[in-house]
């Protein structure tokens, strides 16, 4: 059940570039010791503006995200050699693209608590390269959907019964397209874009460096 929420906050005028945004962010490889699993925010330049890349996953009884929308992510791996690996192997398995896809490094944008999954998250982005990987479901036992959300989306605000860490309630989202985008990765994604905190969730959420979290 989704209801709309008057006096959403407003964007500025002018949406920065995929390249202004990256920009901010350093091409940093976290040890894996940093978090516990970690996610990519992948961006284009759309129409008239960046869109992130963002997933739903398929519905699984054992898995507490199933059905949410998600960034492209999943936990370390003991394989995994460094935090920016399980960000990139993740990326391959659940929607197909490898390093060479990205028009540069990953950038490692903070690490974040994630609540109802009970671990820190390392959050990276990176920028789609053009004429490169189209991103696709590689697994319907994971992914159910694979879809590009605008940035100016994130202004809209919706109050949504879901159930969370502390039960069921009515939390704060943004639908698109019937996708509903609501928790940990739609406040990632606000904070992201510099987005002012919508009153639900004061403060911010990412730690920049890993050694403060």
């Amino acid at each position: 059940m989704t209801s709309p929420v008057g006096g959403a906050p407003s964007l500025p005028r002018r949406s920065p570039s995929v390249s202004e945004l990256l920009a901010a962010f350093p091409p940093r490889t976290p040890p894996v010791s940093t978090a516990g699993a970690a996610v990519t925010v992948v961006l284009r330049e759309g129409a008239s503006e960046p869109e992130a890349l963002l997933i739903e996953r398929a519905p699984n009884p054992t898995d507490p995200g199933s059905g949410q929308v998600a960034l492209p992510g999943g936990r370390v791996d003991e394989g995994d050699g460094s935090l920016a690996a399980t960000a990139l192997r993740e990326l391959e398995e659940e929607v197909g693209l490898v390093r060479s896809d990205l028009s540069g490094p990953l950038r490692f944008v903070g690490t974040g608590h994630a609540r109802q999954f009970g671990l820190r998250v390392g959050v990276f982005a990176a920028e789609l390269g053009r004429e490169r990987g189209v991103p696709s479901v590689r697994s319907a036992a994971e992914v159910a959907h694979v879809f590009w959300l605008p940035r100016s989306e994130l202004g809209e605000v919706r109050r949504v019964t879901r159930e969370t860490s502390h039960g069921l309630a009515e939390v704060a989202a943004t639908v698109h397209e019937g996708h509903v985008l609501w928790g940990f990765t739609r406040r990632v994604l606000r904070e992201f874009f510099g987005l002012p905190p919508d009153g639900e969730s004061p403060g911010s959420l990412l730690v920049r460096d890993p050694s403060d979290g």
